[in-house]
């Protein structure tokens, strides 16, 4: 398509519709860089200015004009903050299709949004239009010199600007439809391969993160029991390297399958148990400290999780508590000092009461526990979460801060996570167990930190499970409108 042929922005009749066009558009763009880098491979010759020109994303534009009183909606999200065009850049439109459908189809049914599709000026970086990356590895051309001719991933276009409140609204220009556009989409989808060693298409909408690899042990165990369930909605695993584990294989193949995935290479491997509605589970190791939790829930966002929860280990702040005990997070003190900047320590992190609720009847369908059974062994309260794992090192001088707080646990991530989850409206939630009582001579020795691990994990893990399907049931109410601004962008 000559550049002076390239689509204008075109109205289209349903969001169906729309989202058939940025799959076309985007299709087109990918496959006529492809075709450019090919030619440039086999030949030399670079693209023309013409041809450059297709290498751009799609771009789809809402337009709210508001003829009468805006409706009420208790939803949090599918909402306009007054009357105006409201755009963004799409990648990989065929991916996010049900999540494009229902935002659209809220607009469009509730404002009488107008739909608008067409090319934009942001163009589409050549690394992500392959899929695995080693199609460039060719060693006959070197990014310095491909980047003379095709377009590269510029920091300066990738950001979090409008998740953080500091985009600047220019008068004429559109508002934000998202809070990522598709630089920023296509960025981190990248990262999450490099991360987790899993196609991000495998990454699922409910989402567990911990942070000792023992877990992973547990839930491998418990997904590929749950394959061998003909009554299980599960339909496979997906290991780290693309490892995939299908219904009826034997547990020889099975543990011969589970020997080869090579998880080991990567930084916070993932494993997804795949659901036949697409509403799976993934389980991520991201090790430890809040700087692995800030990384990794930073490129999670962009796929629009439901919710994440943290399960891992804390150390036990309170004389009461016993190791293995549970601590279910009403709130952080955050000292983890990496999201300082975006969200400053005094913003508090509010808890969500449906994570909360379904965490605690989680516990309690899983342990058999109630009422004051149960709040022997789970206590709800306030988690520091420090960037220092020797903090009891600055006991002198940590020990007033945490007894203003009241805080029961300590860790390096809960609060780094929570945070993440409010700053990029992604549901959060936070159930630990208790493997040391650093403050009462209850240290995490050998011989008793294995025998805790053997006993604990796997109650702990299934509690983790059971929250994910009570939530299953609550998605609209889940999102709760804590998590909105007041000139949030419409899409969720």
């Amino acid at each position: 398509m000559p550049a002076d042929q390239i689509s204008p922005f075109k109205s289209v009749a349903s969001p169906e519709e729309a989202v058939a066009q940025l799959i076309r558009l985007h299709d087109a763009a990918i496959d006529a860089q492809r075709h450019a880098l090919e030619h440039f491979f086999a030949t030399g010759t670079a693209p023309t200015a013409g041809e450059r020109a297709r290498f751009r994303y799609p771009e789809l534009r809402v337009i709210y004009r508001a003829n009468s009183v805006p409706p009420v909606k208790q939803r949090a999200y599918a909402k306009f903050q007054g009357p105006g065009v409201y755009a963004t850049t799409v990648t990989q439109p065929d991916f996010f299709k049900s999540y494009l459908l229902e935002q659209l189809n809220y607009l469009v049914r509730d404002y009488g949004a107008v739909l608008e599709v067409g090319v934009s000026d942001q163009e589409i970086p050549y690394p992500y239009v392959f899929e695995r990356g080693d199609e460039l590895g060719r060693g006959a051309h070197s990014a310095a010199e491909l980047a003379q001719h095709f377009p590269t991933p510029l920091l300066a276009k990738v950001g979090d600007e409008i998740a953080d409140g500091a985009w600047i609204f220019h008068e004429g220009e559109p508002r934000p439809l998202s809070l990522f556009d598709a630089a920023r989409v296509d960025y981190s989808l990248r990262r999450l391969v490099h991360y987790t060693g899993s196609d991000w298409r495998s990454i699922q909408p409910w989402i567990l993160l911990t942070n000792y690899h023992r877990y992973v042990d547990q839930f491998v165990r418990w997904a590929v029991g749950e394959l061998s369930n003909d009554k299980s909605p599960y339909i496979k695993l997906v290991l780290p390297g693309g490892i995939t584990i299908e219904r009826g294989l034997d547990e020889s193949a099975v543990a011969e399958l589970v020997a080869s995935s090579p998880w080991h290479r990567f930084q916070m491997p993932a494993y997804h148990l795949v659901h036949r509605d697409g509403h799976g589970v993934t389980l991520v190791n991201i090790g430890v400290g809040p700087s692995n939790a800030k990384n990794i829930t930073d490129h999670l966002a962009v796929l629009r999780p439901h919710c994440w929860l943290m399960v891992g280990h804390c150390g036990g702040l309170r004389q009461s508590q016993t190791i293995g005990d549970y601590v279910l997070a009403h709130g952080y003190l955050r000292r983890d000092r990496i999201l300082d900047e975006a969200v400053p320590p005094e913003i508090p992190i509010p808890a969500l009461a449906e994570v909360q609720v379904a965490l605690q009847e989680a516990a309690a369908r899983v342990t058999g526990e109630r009422g004051e059974e149960l709040k022997r062994r789970l206590r709800t309260g306030t988690v520091v979460t420090y960037d220092d794992r020797n903090w009891e090192l600055r006991w002198s001088q940590e020990r007033r801060q945490i007894n203003l707080s009241r805080a029961i646990a300590v860790d390096m991530e809960s609060g780094t996570i929570a945070a993440q989850g409010y700053r990029l409206r992604v549901p959060y939630g936070t159930l630990l167990c208790v493997s040391d009582k650093p403050l009462h001579g209850e240290i995490k020795l050998p011989g008793a930190a294995n025998a805790f691990y053997e006993r604990a994990v796997s109650e702990h893990l299934m509690i983790g499970l059971a929250a994910i399907d009570i939530l299953r049931d609550q998605r609209s109410s889940l999102h709760s409108r804590k998590l909105r601004s007041f000139d949030e962008p419409p899409f969720r």
